[in-house]
């Protein structure tokens, strides 16, 4: 009696010993998950402040007017350029 319940008990602790291993394992497996979304999380927020930052840059009016003189040859409307149209009435 007592040599079987000395294999159940071995038994129960080798057991407790593999699930205790197991568990470990998974702990380390999700910190390390853990610490590496962590990390992407912080690179995500760097770009994030980034494309902010170039969108306050690339969204100023007098960015935009620049650019759009030199690189499209636009010019400010006058009153001399402009051109007004008449509706046609009567059809």
């Amino acid at each position: 009696m007592s040599t079987r319940l000395n294999i159940i008990l071995a038994i129960a602790l080798i057991a407790c010993a593999l699930s205790l291993i197991n568990s470990q394992y998974q702990a380390r497996r999700l910190f390390i998950e853990v610490e590496r979304e962590q990390s992407l999380a912080k690179q995500y927020e760097l770009q994030w402040t980034q494309l902010k930052l170039d969108q306050s840059t690339y969204g100023k009016h007098s960015r935009i007017e620049a650019t759009a003189v030199r690189e499209l040859d636009m010019v400010a409307v006058t009153p001399e350029r402009t051109q007004y149209l008449k509706a046609v009435e009567g059809k």
